[in-house]
């Protein structure tokens, strides 16, 4: 073989490797998509999903199909995505804690830092700091007194052990140099009634204590929110308040490692499409979280340093899951 002609055959060759990965994406998605949920039907994770997901699925021309996979903590739906063929086909979305509290409290079959691709994050969750109405405190400041005048007698419920909600209390007392009984419940919803039912005394709650707020059947003390709430302007941030906890890991997608990075732009940039919307503010409005958007690079920063805080204290405060 001439060798001009050998090194057209090679040049050829090398572009169409090059070319391929965008040729691949430009085709994809090839048939509709599996949005695994971590969670139960109906929880806050699938109520955000069901917000985007139509509309996604019509500005890639293929549906996406919700998949729930529930249990171990959120881990269970985290593997099936992790251990999926990274062809854009297969997504997750999951709240922060199993991200960053997760790979601290459990022996896990992946890594989440290495098997899992922040795609984008879509909602930053308020935490509500509240307190059944008959508690003699109304702020953070008076909690902490009552809790050193009183020693041993508060409690606090959390959806469960090794949750966020649950470090947030942990937090709490620590900063506040208290104590308090802590009480698992499964999930965030038992929590909350057990509060309402005078059983507890403070819960961090992730939008459901809303309309018990409004209603005045729980007081509201602080919210876990970079900024204030614009549904409770007047109520300061745990760190106005002088007890910071920092603010709450958000919602996100992620997709298996390896997908291609095409894919995972065009995901992004419509996925922070959508969540700017009026229509999905609306509906994000009534359910509580505020969206947020970021670039995948951005995105994958902010949960590896949620992932190495929180990791950090779990050691320290010798945290263990259920």
């Amino acid at each position: 073989m001439h060798p001009r002609e050998r090194f057209l055959k090679v040049a050829v060759f090398l572009l169409a490797f090059a070319f391929a990965p965008l040729v691949w994406a430009q085709a994809w998605p090839e048939k509709p998509i599996r949005l695994i949920i971590n969670t139960a039907a109906g929880g806050p994770v699938d109520q955000v999903a069901r917000i985007f997901a139509p509309q996604l699925g019509e500005a890639l021309g293929q549906p996406l199909v919700i998949e729930h996979r529930a249990g171990a903590g959120g881990n269970i739906g985290l593997e099936v995505v992790a251990k999926s063929a990274p062809d854009g086909h297969t997504l997750l979305h999951t709240s922060g804690s199993p991200i960053v509290v997760g790979p601290h409290l459990y022996k896990l079959n992946f890594d989440v830092g290495r098997d899992l691709v922040p795609v984008a994050p879509t909602v930053r969750a308020t935490q509500f700091l509240v307190v059944r109405p008959d508690l003699p405190v109304k702020s953070v400041a008076d909690l902490i007194a009552f809790g050193r005048a009183n020693p041993g007698k508060l409690n606090f419920g959390s959806p469960g052990n090794g949750t966020v909600l649950h470090i947030y209390g942990e937090m709490l007392l620590r900063a506040a140099k208290i104590q308090a009984t802590h009480v698992p419940y499964k999930g965030a919803a038992p929590a909350l009634a057990a509060l309402l039912g005078g059983g507890l005394d403070f819960v961090f709650d992730p939008g459901g204590a809303k309309p018990h707020i409004k209603a005045g059947k729980l007081r509201l003390l602080a919210v876990v929110l970079d900024a204030r709430s614009p549904s409770f302007p007047e109520t300061p941030t745990m760190a106005e308040a002088g007890a910071d906890v920092g603010a709450d890991p958000p919602y996100g997608v992620y997709a298996p490692a390896g997908t291609p990075r095409e894919i995972v732009t065009r995901l992004n940039r419509e996925i922070g499409r959508i969540m700017k919307t009026a229509g999905a503010r609306a509906a994000l409005a009534a359910l509580g979280p505020e969206p947020l958007t970021a670039s995948p690079e951005a995105f994958a920063a902010l949960m590896q340093r949620d992932r190495e805080r929180f990791g950090a204290f779990v050691r320290e405060a010798n945290i263990r899951a259920d």
